[in-house]
Formats: structure tokens, sequence, C-alpha cells
């Protein structure tokens, strides 16, 4: 399998402000966060049900979240043989914030917000249509599916699928018994290892010192993930938008809080470590 490499995003970085600019001026056309708040964490090991989980990728019907760009992606794959794909993945996605930014920054590229919560995932849903009808032509290339992604996976996305998983602001599942429902984790990075093309990014944030050394150990443990410098991310646009692009981050922003950040890329072969080293 090639090496993927990320597309040009189409403008500099005042582009994002442009967005959030726009995005204002649309306030009152947009739905409101206040008739959709919910708890802020959810179990994602309770047996709640969940409707309309695809049975396989095959089997997801991606084309009724794209309508306008999956048409044209059709025609196009027409031609070359391959099938439109969603490459970015923001897992609890939280009201969008960062779909919202990624957006304009990558306009011909599919990315879905994965959200665990009924009524965030339908604020979401709401937000991206209400968006679409004020900016004709934008935005159209943006979604959010309610799921569980500690779960369903493998329903929604193909080996080598992915270029970009997003986890920003994590629960941070504090109490020791409950640091198995924490996003990152060893059999969870094994499974993202599957879905991210070689040279894909893994993005992590959190405001939560220990679940940042948590995250990043997990991830530098395994074989599959080299971390990415502080200074090669200077040049990754998506980087930049970590801070401040969700609710969460906004939040931390305002109360001076500090963030842990660690990115890391997925490898096309895997590495020597503890875990993969035969006995």
């Amino acid at each position: 399998m090639p090496v993927v490499h990320d597309s040009n995003p189409s403008g500099p970085e005042n582009d994002a402000q442009k967005e959030q600019d726009l995005d204002s001026r649309a306030t009152s056309k947009l739905p409101r966060k206040r008739f959709f708040r919910s708890r802020a964490h959810s179990n994602p090991l309770s047996d709640s049900i969940m409707t309309d989980i695809p049975t396989d990728p095959s089997q997801m019907d991606w084309a009724s979240h794209f309508p306008t760009l999956w048409k044209a992606n059709e025609e196009e794959a027409s031609s070359s043989g391959q099938q439109p794909m969603v490459q970015f993945a923001d897992i609890g996605c939280g009201f969008g914030g960062l779909l919202i930014r990624l957006a304009t920054l990558y306009p011909e590229t599919l990315m879905v917000g994965m959200e665990l919560r009924d009524k965030v995932s339908t604020y979401v849903k709401e937000r991206v249509g209400a968006l679409r009808r004020e900016h004709p032509g934008q935005y159209g290339n943006i979604t959010c599916v309610r799921t569980n992604a500690m779960k369903y996976l493998p329903h929604y996305f193909r080996k080598g699928q992915l270029t970009k998983m997003f986890f920003l602001f994590p629960d941070p599942h504090f109490k020791t018994a409950n640091h198995r429902r924490r996003i990152i984790n060893t059999m969870l990075i094994t499974e993202y290892a599957y879905f991210l093309a070689p040279g894909g990014m893994l993005y992590t944030i959190t405001d939560v010192k220990d679940l940042g050394d948590w995250m990043r150990e997990k991830l530098e443990a395994h074989p599959m993930f080299e971390r990415i410098s502080d200074e090669e991310l200077e040049s990754d646009p998506a980087s930049k938008l970590l801070t401040d692009s969700s609710e969460e981050g906004q939040k931390v922003a305002r109360n001076k809080g500090e963030t842990h950040r660690a990115v890391f890329r997925r490898l096309e072969k895997p590495r020597w470590t503890n875990l993969s080293k035969p006995l």
C-alpha cells in the first residue's frame, strides 16, 4: 500500500478565521446549543441500543451524508475504478467545532464526526445542514453519525481508508477502574493502525496531564506508530486547530489552562518495541 501524503489545504490560516467570522454572522440560523445540552460524559461500554449501525463498510450509506460531493466523486470514480471514501474521522466530535474548521481547509476531503451522545450528534447534523444552506457550495464534505467508536469502527471503515484521526479532549475517566473506558488504549490503537493508511496521522490533545501522559505512552509503545516532532507539525495546518477549534478547547483557553498535545504517524512497517519483540 502506498504511503499517504496529505493533500494541500485550500488556503492559509486566515481562511479558518474567515470561516469563524462567517459562522458568527450566521448564528441566528444555526441551531442553539442550549436546546441540545447533554451529560458531559457517557459510558462507552454500556449496552445502549443504537440504530442504523451498518453491518459492514459496504453497507454504509455515505451518499445520503454527502449528496453533492458524493455525486461528483462517483462520476470521477467511474473512470478511476475507485469509490469515494471518507478519509478524516473526528472521534468524539462533540459540537463539531473541529469539523467546521477542517471543512474549508480540506474542501475536497470527505470527513466524519463520530459522537456517542444523541442530542449532541443531532446538533452537529443540524449545524452542518444550516451552514450548507447559508454558504452554498461549502461544508458538503463533512457529516456526523451517532455511534460508539469503541465498538463499531469496523462497521464504517476499511483497512487503510483513513488518513487522519482526531481525539480532542477525550473523557479522562479518572478512576483506575474506569481506565478501560479510555478511547486510547493498546487494543484500540491496534484497531486505529488498521484503519489508518501508512503515513496517516493520529492527533491527540487534552488538558489533563495524566491522560496526556497515558495517551502518549500508549502510542509511543505501539509498534505501528511514531511520534511527530513539534518542528514538523509547524507545517501541518490541521495540528494548529487542535487547541481552540472545539468547545472544550475554547473553554480551556478561556480559563488559561494547559494543554498536552501529541501527534503520531502510522508506520508502513512495525518497529521493534517491547510489544512486538519475539520472546
